[in-house]
């Protein structure tokens, strides 16, 4: 990294202190859910406290009950969603690692979370596929943050499982630009390209992306709301 990257990161990650530290300051379970993630390893790919707080504010928004999680890790964003459920919500998240699933577990519970959020184990097209099938009430809210290749299959069944109204949000869409970059052959590059290219040719949907930068570097989001 260059000195003027590292410059430039330096102020991100002030300029997002400043907003975390007014406007979505982590409490005991968020800060214990990174440390316990930490610890068991897992890479630090979790949303910062600012986007974990957006989240939690677009599902109020949408006064969703029932939202879809694709890409567990910790459990840290799932936190952020499921404190914006009613009483009678229902979280559902997926994650393909046993042990991320174990830590998210613990992580929820900790959060007093357990009541209202699921995980379900295994590859995530396996999962939707089962959650298809079970005739599952739409989905008010998708989160689609898990790996990047097969994007395009998770917003296909994310399509499946909502309906007008409902918010798909992705992240992690800008890749530090590479996005822009119609011959990357990196696989997540490719995968994030044929999302936004879905987003932008399903008439279903009405669609936005926003880039970003902080304590997470370089990226962005992906918001799409089903209109029909």
């Amino acid at each position: 990294m260059s000195d003027t990257e590292t410059a430039g990161q330096a102020r991100w990650d002030a300029v997002d202190d400043y907003f975390t530290g007014l406007l979505s300051p982590e409490d005991d379970a968020l800060a214990a859910a990174l440390a316990d993630a930490g610890a068991a390893g897992l890479p630090p790919i979790n949303v910062a406290p600012n986007q974990g707080k957006l989240l939690q504010l677009l599902a109020q928004t949408q006064g969703a009950r029932r939202i879809l999680e694709i890409g567990t890790l910790a459990g840290y964003s799932t936190i952020w969603l499921a404190r914006a459920l009613p009483a009678d919500g229902r979280l559902i998240t997926l994650e393909y690692e046993p042990r991320h699933a174990e830590v998210a577990r613990a992580n929820l519970a900790r959060a007093g979370l357990d009541g209202v959020t699921e995980i379900r184990v295994g590859a995530a097209a396996a999962s939707l596929k089962a959650l298809a099938q079970e005739g599952q009430e739409p989905f008010d809210l998708v989160f689609i943050d898990a790996d990047k290749p097969n994007n395009p299959v998770y917003l296909d069944w994310a399509l499946k499982m909502t309906g007008p109204g409902s918010l798909i949000v992705g992240d992690n869409v800008v890749r530090h630009g590479a996005v822009a970059d119609a011959d990357s052959t990196d696989p997540s590059v490719v995968g994030t390209r044929a999302l936004i290219e879905l987003l932008a040719e399903n008439p279903r949907l009405s669609a936005t992306a926003l880039q970003t930068v902080g304590s997470k570097g370089y990226d962005g989001f992906a918001l799409a709301r089903v209109m029909s």
